[in-house]
């Protein structure tokens, strides 16, 4: 209900009254062809992503039927949003909540769920369906060894697609007053596609449904072809599927776009810069997909797809530059030498560093607000020591450590460093880290950077 004043909602009688109703808008400063692109803004929901919609018609369902009782104990196989949604709605509930999740989830989800008091178990994203640590297994293993726990499952829960066949295809369609030529969705559970793609079916016929699926999945090859081979790996979170989940209705899809890590996180940070939307990498991999389609039209269209989560959930990933250059993603020139492996360069400010005459006070908090042990120190672009906190602690043990703790850097730090020359090969790393430090790497007495075990393996990863 709206205040008849100003037209503002009314006040809301608790989180959950404000999942769903998401806006709509159009893009404006992207190449869309010949056609008009619009997007329906689900990153507006309480818990940041459409899965809130799901979360909510799963537990109510569950508890219509009488599988869910007070207190009760929630279990489920999730990329994160569906984790976030049910924490949302569960919480506030009184319900307990154990998530599996596979080990390439970003840090600020896990971060989220657990400050919602959600028990969080991490499992490996490198193994399929039926394996035993497989996200999906391990949860239903878990739901049948806790008595009255609920296995929401929403790889095969039908309250999944009846959530977007009842609110999602509705808003969409009205928003759009009834005139959609194409809907571009992802797949990762099924839901969105199948519910909204019966919607449509029924009150508009002629909407066709788009698929955008990440390099690796099987479901583009599936829509295609009508079989799929062995899945890769992707980046991207929440859609692509190494299988076709039951609640996936794929004769809905029309067409499907195979879409890059690369693609779909550059098409994310564009729209963040183009149009000021904040989305995440799924909400990429979508857009994508929808500009593709659109430019690939001979006449005008009106086509829809969605942001499917809020890009704040993937500040330290896809929109953290030393992110992308691990992830070999950045255009960085290459030498063929230990330069290539500096993830983070001094000189553009990724190296968490430390001057000899700061205080030793002002090192431990870097320390800390960074979570590192050791600091390269550096005196006008120089190395010229290292910290680390057996320096700091062995400076004070004294009494008054209040004023110890104002000696300079410089007093405390070890002077006596191992360094590498940025020309020199791979090859001389293992020795470093056989002597369990890292590779401090200078071009002449200029300090360049640091390399780490995971560099390494990093560029071995990217290089296989």
């Amino acid at each position: 209900m709206n205040d008849p004043e100003n037209g503002l909602p009314a006040i809301a009688g608790s989180a959950l009254d404000l999942i769903g109703r998401t806006p709509m808008i159009e893009v404006k400063h992207l190449d869309t062809g010949p056609c008009r692109l619009f997007l329906k803004l689900e990153n507006q929901n309480p818990g940041g992503s459409i899965k809130d919609r799901v979360a909510r018609a799963m537990i109510a369902a569950a508890e219509a039927d009488g599988r869910l009782k007070p207190g009760g104990t929630i279990i489920e196989a999730t990329a994160g949003n569906t984790g976030l949604g049910l924490a949302q709605v569960a919480t506030l509930k009184g319900y307990k909540l154990i998530l599996v999740v596979p080990d390439k989830m970003a840090r600020e989800k896990i971060l989220h769920l657990r400050a919602m008091g959600v028990d969080v178990r991490l499992t490996r994203s490198d193994v399929g369906k039926g394996h035993p640590e497989y996200y999906q297994d391990m949860a239903q293993s878990l739901a049948q060894s806790i008595p009255g726990a609920l296995y929401a499952n929403q790889f095969e829960n039908p309250a999944n697609p009846h959530a977007h066949e009842t609110t999602t295809g509705p808003e969409i369609l009205s928003q759009m007053g009834g005139d959609i030529d194409a809907i571009v969705v992802g797949v990762g559970s099924g839901g969105t596609l199948t519910g909204i793609g019966r919607y449509m079916r029924a009150h508009s016929p002629k909407t066709k449904m788009v698929l955008a699926d990440p390099e690796g999945s099987i479901l583009r090859d599936y829509v295609e072809t009508g079989t799929f081979g062995e899945a890769g790996s992707w980046i991207v979170e929440g859609i692509g599927e190494d299988f076709i989940p039951a609640n996936a209705q794929m004769d809905l899809v029309s067409k499907a776009y195979s879409i890059s890590d690369r693609e779909s996180v550059e098409t994310a940070r564009t729209l963040l810069r183009k149009e000021g939307i904040l989305a995440g990498s799924s909400s990429g991999c979508l857009l994508a997909a929808a500009l593709r389609y659109c430019r690939e039209q001979t006449e005008a269209k009106r086509v829809v797809t969605l942001v499917c989560d809020t890009g704040s959930k993937y500040l330290t990933k896809m929109f953290n530059d030393l992110w992308l250059a691990a992830h070999g993603f950045d255009d960085r020139e290459l030498h063929g030498d230990l330069r290539d492996l500096i993830a983070k360069r001094y000189a553009d400010g990724g190296v968490v560093a430390i001057g000899p005459d700061d205080t030793l006070m002002t090192a431990y908090n870097r320390m800390r607000s960074s979570d590192i042990s050791q600091l390269p120190v550096v005196d006008h672009g120089r190395l010229v020591g290292i910290l680390d906190e057996s320096d700091i602690l062995a400076a004070v043990e004294d009494d008054d450590r209040a004023l110890r703790f104002k000696t300079p850097v410089g007093e405390a730090m070890t002077r006596e460093v191992r360094t590498l020359q940025a020309h020199q090969g791979v090859d001389t790393l293992p020795d470093v880290f056989d002597r369990d430090e890292v590779a401090l790497i200078v071009d002449g007495e200029e300090f360049l950077g640091v390399i780490t075990r995971v560099d390494l393996i990093n560029h071995l990863r990217m290089a296989s």
